[in-house]
């Protein structure tokens, strides 16, 4: 039986080569003429006893594919490959030839994509035969370009001319002896020039007096001295919450305690119980409570600088916060107004000086005595 399947599955290759296959394809009849694809597979499934169905499930392929593969109806089917594949299965299911199958797919359904082809025809022609002109006008253009910035070039050049120095004049040996016999004197030193004077450093008039308690415009005034430097803070840990370029504020363990940090809504930002040297940064402008149940276990920093302990379980982190900025302010003052007495007495130097100088005037130069070398020895 499978060797009758078989037969009438075959086909003869040369016959099939020599016809050209329809890009349409025909629906298959019952004809015992029509020796298409799909006639000889409905021709072996009607052989062999299969159903549309069992086919389908020995297949995995709908039936409403594999139909369209006996009537021929291709447009049907899916995508090409897919379909090459369905003919496969169909052609193995039966046990006819699987490769076979699918060339004779192949022909009775071509591929409409035509691949590239090179450049043929009249246009290739005219353009080798138009190759040497175009050549031509280019180079022929270029020399043109070449040869006018040559003759530019050659016009611009400046014939060579005798110096307009022709002999050094014979006193000039004279005036500088007589410039070298006279005495030299240094005058008074003069005000730099405006473009170079450097403006006073601007303090706002009152600002000072009020952050250090001190008038700068009273010579007898003392100015305070500056606090003593509080230990900084020095990380021994973990740290977390925020950077340190935008915090304030550091909370830093002295031994194994909770922080909690509870936000003005109630909702929790940071909680976790910290080892000795672990460090929490809070956020600026951040309201919030500080929650713990041992407040002396946390070391705070403001501006990196020790500010004491915590001073009861539940603090307002906004207070730690002002005061790091009112700290912040005060260093500020404080620099400035070093920097402002620093000028100020480098003023009053430079003015005392320039005094000085003018009550004694200008002191000739006078060049010192040549000494005699002294003999060499015998």
């Amino acid at each position: 039986m499978d060797q009758d399947r078989q037969a009438a599955f075959d086909f003869d290759a040369d016959a099939t080569l020599d016809q050209t296959p329809e890009p349409t394809p025909q629906a298959a009849s019952d004809d015992p003429s029509d020796d298409s694809l799909g006639a000889s597979l409905r021709a072996a499934r009607l052989a062999s006893g299969l159903s549309l169905a069992q086919l389908s499930t020995m297949t995995r392929v709908h039936t409403r594919f594999l139909t369209a593969l006996e009537q021929g109806e291709y447009a049907v089917l899916p995508s090409r490959i897919f379909s090459m594949g369905y003919v496969r299965a169909y052609a193995g299911a039966l046990g006819l030839d699987e490769l076979n199958a699918v060339e004779r797919f192949k022909q009775e359904y071509p591929d409409a994509a035509v691949p590239l082809q090179p450049p043929t025809g009249a246009a290739l022609q005219q353009m080798r035969q138009n190759s040497p002109k175009i050549l031509g006008v280019i180079g022929v253009f270029l020399a043109v370009v070449i040869g006018w910035n040559v003759f530019q070039r050659i016009n611009r050049i400046e014939a060579p001319h005798p110096s307009d120095l022709v002999a050094v004049p014979e006193d000039w040996a004279e005036q500088a002896d007589r410039q070298r016999d006279r005495a030299l004197y240094l005058g008074a030193p003069r005000a730099a020039p405006p473009d170079q004077t450097t403006p006073a450093m601007y303090v706002t008039p009152g600002l000072e007096a009020q952050l250090t308690g001190v008038d700068p415009d009273d010579p007898n005034a003392v100015p305070p001295p500056a606090p003593p430097v509080q230990a900084a803070f020095n990380p021994r840990g973990a740290i977390y919450g925020a950077s340190a370029t935008v915090s304030q504020v550091t909370l830093q363990a002295r031994k194994p305690a909770i922080l909690v940090i509870r936000q003005g809504d109630g909702r929790i930002l940071f909680a976790r119980q910290l080892a000795a040297g672990e460090a929490w940064r809070a956020p600026p402008s951040l309201s919030a409570t500080i929650d713990t149940p041992d407040p002396e276990a946390f070391d705070v920093y403001l501006n990196g600088e020790h500010g004491g302990v915590l001073p009861a379980p539940q603090s307002p982190l906004g207070t730690l916060n002002n005061r790091a900025q009112a700290a912040a302010r005060e260093s500020e003052a404080r620099a400035a107004a070093a920097v402002e007495a620093r000028a100020r007495a480098a003023q009053a130097a430079a003015a005392a000086a320039a005094a000085a100088r003018a009550t004694t005037g200008p002191q000739p130069y006078q060049p010192a005595p040549a000494t005699a070398a002294p003999p060499p020895a015998a």
